[in-house]
């Protein structure tokens, strides 16, 4: 990112904008980085209190940057209203407040999800956040990462959970990518600088396993990641939508399989389109799925989730 000032970042408090926190750190860059609550004190950042609702706030985070790094979204609302407002509307007045401090570049972070809107109001919501970039006069590049794991993520813990039990079921038969969350701080890092090759491109990043893996292979190479032998059998897709009206009966709004989750869980194919591959000489995944998984496993014990 040769002579640039500070870079804009939204959603620096979550799951894969701290692993970027902890990749700029190493890199030496500068970063103003918006925040609903209070932040501890972090070398290299600036917090920005407020949230993708305050055109004030995202006035003063754009202020003095030349990239946008915008991580922020929702993965799960009660309904696709809480989609369209934090993932589209978001988007909207992130883009906006670049347009008006004159900042040019626009680094979007996606979903596979994005592929099948018809699928789920998750996977609608973010589609039409692409469009609005994609609309926005801006330089941009849109990033859809599969399925992210690694180090301080709740979602994909689960299956490590129920993988020391040996027991982990799995959606319908299918096949997925993944890829580890401080290689995917890296792709997005590099992809602060604009050479034409990555101008106007939508990309699908992947951990380099050709054809990703099937739902058993996954929950066996998670198995092997906690040392244990597992029983992975495949859910029907009735038996998740079930079970999700069952968890928003008895959580409601906290609800983590909702309807909507697992309309998206049940679709077989959330594989990363090699034609989407990000140039290599831009970036490459060095994290082999093994030893990110062990590696995972081993942060999940020492920390005292597992």
């Amino acid at each position: 990112m040769s002579g640039a000032k500070t870079l804009a970042l939204t959603g620096g408090t979550g799951f894969v904008g701290q692993a970027v926190l902890d990749e700029a750190a190493r890199r030496g860059l500068s970063v103003r980085a918006l925040a609903r609550r209070e932040q501890d004190p972090r070398q290299g950042v600036e917090w920005v209190r407020g949230d993708l609702s305050s055109a004030d706030a995202l006035g003063r985070l754009m202020k003095g940057c030349d990239t946008v790094l915008h991580i922020a979204g929702v993965v799960n609302a009660p309904d696709e209203a809480g989609f369209l407002a934090g993932n589209v509307e978001g988007t909207q007045n992130v883009a906006e407040a670049a347009r008006q401090a004159d900042v040019p570049r626009f680094v979007h972070v996606s979903s596979l999800a994005a592929r099948e809107p018809g699928l789920s109001d998750y996977g609608r919501s973010k589609r039409l956040a692409e469009e609005v970039v994609q609309v926005s006069g801006l330089d941009w590049t849109i990033v859809r990462p599969p399925a992210v794991y690694g180090p301080r993520d709740t979602e994909m813990f689960e299956l490590f959970r129920a993988a020391r039990w040996r027991f982990l079921p799995m959606p319908p038969p299918g096949r997925t990518s993944i890829i580890h969350v401080d290689d995917l701080a890296r792709l997005l890092l590099s992809l602060l600088a604009s050479p034409p090759i990555v101008q106007d491109r939508i990309f699908e990043p992947d951990d380099g396993a050709a054809g990703g893996f099937t739902h058993k292979e996954l929950a066996r190479a998670i198995g092997k990641a906690m040392g244990k032998g597992v029983w992975a059998p495949s859910l029907p897709g009735k038996w998740l939508a079930g079970a999700a009206r069952i968890d928003r009966a008895l959580r409601g709004e906290k609800a983590k399989l909702t309807p909507d989750r697992a309309r998206y869980m049940s679709h077989p194919d959330w594989v990363s389109d090699p034609e989407k591959r990000v140039p290599a000489a831009i970036w490459e995944a060095v994290i082999k799925t093994d030893q990110g998984l062990a590696a995972t496993a081993k942060w999940y014990r020492d920390t005292g989730w597992l």
